[in-house]
């Protein structure tokens, strides 16, 4: 059976945090890859900004590049609504019966498990993974499976801030990516 770890989320903008999560998990649980799941319409957030879909696709395929255990499932980009979990690895589970997912959350959604759609249901599907997260908890009444990472307190609210505000956003983002925001103007004043 295949191990495939999974990383939803916004990716407005895709930061080293996301890279380094996805890293750790997929080294410390021996994972063959982990699949970065943009997400079109967060059900638990308003989506920031005028960043399009295609530009946060952009984004996250140069933020992974250059590494072979990472790639993009564009599924949830390819349907209309809000994004449901259950509903996408419903599908996924379906298509991929060889495959166990192991979907990567933070602290902060560890502490969201009990509001998300049939949360049951997915807990019956998938194997949750927990990295931690500073100030957030890691207790929950879901098994979920802890993996200890570096703690960064980094994410893409803060960066989008810091460009509004004219700052820097170095070492912050992939180079690549730093490139293209610039380059695109995106997030600026």
């Amino acid at each position: 059976m295949k191990k495939i770890g999974i990383l939803g989320g916004t990716f407005n903008p895709p930061h080293v945090g996301h890279l380094l999560i996805a890293n750790e998990v997929h080294h410390a649980l021996g994972l063959e890859e982990v699949w970065f799941m943009p997400n079109h319409e967060p059900p638990h957030k308003k989506k920031e900004g005028k960043v399009t879909d295609k530009q946060r696709l952009e984004m996250l395929e140069l933020a992974i590049s250059g590494n072979p255990h990472f790639s993009i499932e564009p599924i949830e980009l390819k349907r209309q609504g809000p994004s449901y979990t259950y509903e996408t690895m419903k599908i996924l589970t379906e298509q991929y019966k060889d495959y166990k997912f192991h979907f990567i959350i933070g602290g902060d959604m560890i502490e969201y498990l009990p509001k998300w759609y049939k949360i049951d249901e997915l807990h019956q599907m998938i194997q949750f993974v927990g990295v931690n997260r500073p100030r957030y908890s890691s207790q929950s009444d879901y098994s979920i499976l802890l993996v200890k990472t570096p703690a960064i307190d980094l994410s893409s609210s803060f960066i989008r801030e810091r460009r509004i505000q004219g700052g820097t956003i170095r070492y912050l983002v992939p180079e690549n990516v730093r490139n293209y925001i610039e380059e695109n103007g995106l997030y600026g004043p």
